[in-house]
């Protein structure tokens, strides 16, 4: 199956999120490259950057999935590398 490569860059602001967040990229750990994530506590959010390498629909299904959780925000970029 075709695969591709993103990025996907995620803001949380609600605390309560993080547990269920947390539950989602274990769902799709085997896709995840790698994953960073920054406290901002000035700020009381977090930032995390996910390097994912899975097909399209599995990408969309995450960013569906974390984009719908209250108080975190999410944006997919995706490479032009398929493979």
């Amino acid at each position: 199956m075709e695969t591709r490569i993103a990025v996907i860059g995620i803001v949380v602001e609600e605390e309560e999120s993080v547990e269920l967040l947390n539950g989602i990229l274990h769902e799709y750990r085997d896709y995840i490259i790698g994953r960073m994530g920054i406290p901002y506590r000035q700020k009381q959010l977090s930032v995390i950057s996910i390097a994912i390498d899975a097909p399209q629909d599995i990408i969309s299904a995450l960013s569906g999935k974390v984009g719908k959780l209250r108080g975190v925000s999410s944006k997919t970029a995706y490479s032009g590398v398929k493979s």
